[in-house]
């Protein structure tokens, strides 16, 4: 669920940090303020840090060295940090809500100026989560690396609208900055922040001064009168669609990572609509292209295309490699390793469980692997069919609308009803395999039932062709 980690990563910091307006200047400006007077913030490293790095002396310096940092900032920016509502959080001993098991997060930044330092908060405020070790030699993959991660799934899964993460660890005094996405991961280089004050100053006004969409949201989904809604261009003009709620969201951060929305046509409430959004590898078809295929075939019984397209983002296609991570390479990482192939085996039995939340497999690693990427659980994410194992992973961002809304089968209201929406499933999925297509992915959360007499939905109706191929009639 986790992916790949890669660390080390020059450029990192411009990457992410590069667009925030008027850092670098405010940064060089507040710290010359803090190496100045005769009782100056930084000299030969941070006035107040403890000598011994206790994560509690540390949580408590963070968040009051934040809070200055923010004060001291606001006299120069035009952005000010109560303009977007965030302030540094620490509750190390405090289990943030949201989660199905009790886990608690070290210190991280909030979205809400009026959270006090123990404030309980839910996983949905937070931006920007923090790890703290005491020991610098806690910076690697059993430790520093996956507890944050751990904190990033929290956050993705709470935030349905988030594309990535950004986090950081500070073990001892040395921090690397982190970005996790649907492919895993990738940190900076680890620097000193009593040696480098000034790497730090920018770093944590960065956090505190970035618009949502630097901080990962997706700006394609835009609020306006209380209600949700994306645009999308369809047969020749713009079209508004508002979202409702949300049915699910897959809880990891490594894999297509589906969410999905009920949804309807901006005027039209009496239309239901799902927008299922997914990070696919570019290799596979394209889900729209085969259910828009089949919906003009006729066939009965299966969810009917609406719309799909490729997300864009400031008019480019938004992916893992050119657009989240802007092109760093992570052939330059430090512990880069190229990945395994996997057996074709493996691809052709569908290895892609884990948007449903199932545990994966893992292996013990020796302790010589400690700090090499970590292993991809084996149902953590669909494999990319084509990839060479030389070839760093890529991932697009799709968005696929259907016309057809129910509830799992398993949800039906008597067994009568439920035999009837399977007969109607095992009819929809014969009407896909006339029309050339083999799902091949058929499970209880794939057949969908309708009992509400107001829905204008099949009565029950297949749904995911994710891992569907268009048969070959000759080989056949």
């Amino acid at each position: 669920e986790l992916g790949s980690m890669y660390v080390g990563l020059r450029h990192f910091h411009n990457t992410y940090f590069g667009g925030v307006v008027g850092l670098d200047a405010v940064s060089e400006a507040v710290f010359d303020q803090c190496i100045e007077g005769s009782d100056p913030l930084f000299e030969d490293g941070w006035k107040g840090w403890p000598e011994d790095a206790n994560q509690d002396d540390v949580l408590s310096w963070f968040s009051d060295f934040s809070d200055k940092l923010a004060a001291l900032a606001d006299g120069y920016g035009s952005i000010s940090t109560h303009q977007h509502r965030r302030r540094p959080l620490a509750q190390p001993n405090k289990p943030i809500q949201g989660s199905t098991g009790e886990r608690k997060l070290d210190v991280g930044f909030v979205k809400d100026t009026n959270a006090r330092k123990d404030s309980r908060c839910h996983w949905s405020q937070i931006l920007v989560p923090g790890e703290l070790k005491s020991n610098p030699s806690a910076d690697k993959a059993s430790m520093a690396w996956l507890d944050l991660g751990r904190y990033a799934r929290e956050v993705l899964a709470a935030q349905d609208t988030r594309r990535f993460v950004l986090g950081f660890t500070i073990c001892g005094s040395l921090m690397r900055v982190w970005a996790f996405d649907r492919l895993g991961g990738i940190a900076s280089e680890q620097f000193n922040i009593n040696k480098d004050g000034r790497q730090f100053v920018s770093t944590i006004l960065g956090f505190l001064w970035m618009d949502e969409e630097q901080l990962g949201f997706d700006p394609t989904i835009m609020m306006a009168n209380g209600e949700r809604f994306i645009e999308v261009n369809r047969n020749g003009s713009s079209e508004r669609i508002i979202i409702d709620k949300v049915m699910q969201r897959a809880p990891c951060i490594a894999g297509r990572a589906t969410t999905c929305w009920k949804a309807h046509p901006e005027g039209q409430p009496e239309t239901p609509l799902v927008i299922k959004d997914s990070w696919q590898y570019p290799e596979r078809d394209e889900e729209g292209e085969l259910l828009r295929g089949v919906t003009d075939k006729g066939v009965v019984n299966v969810a009917r295309y609406y719309h799909h397209e490729t997300v864009r983002i400031h008019g480019e296609d938004d992916d893992i490699r050119n657009n989240v991570r802007r092109g760093l390479d992570i052939t330059q990482a430090a512990n880069y390793r190229p990945e395994r192939p996997m057996r074709r085996s493996n691809v052709a039995s569908g290895t892609s469980r884990g948007d449903r939340g199932r545990a994966g497999t893992s292996r013990k690693r020796s302790s010589s692997q400690i700090g090499a990427p970590l292993p991809s659980s084996k149902r953590s994410c669909s494999v990319s069919p084509t990839k060479a194992a030389s070839t760093p992973p890529n991932r697009v961002h799709r968005r696929l609308i259907v016309r057809d809304y129910g509830m799992p089968i398993y949800k039906a209201s008597s067994r009568s009803a439920l035999l009837a929406a399977f007969e109607r499933c095992i009819e929809g999925h014969e009407s896909l395999h006339r029309a050339g297509l083999l799902h091949r992915d058929v499970s209880i959360n794939n057949l969908m039932i309708n009992e509400d007499d107001d829905n204008p939905s099949w009565p029950a109706f297949v749904i995911d062709l994710d891992l569907a191929i268009r048969e070959s009639r000759e080989a056949a």
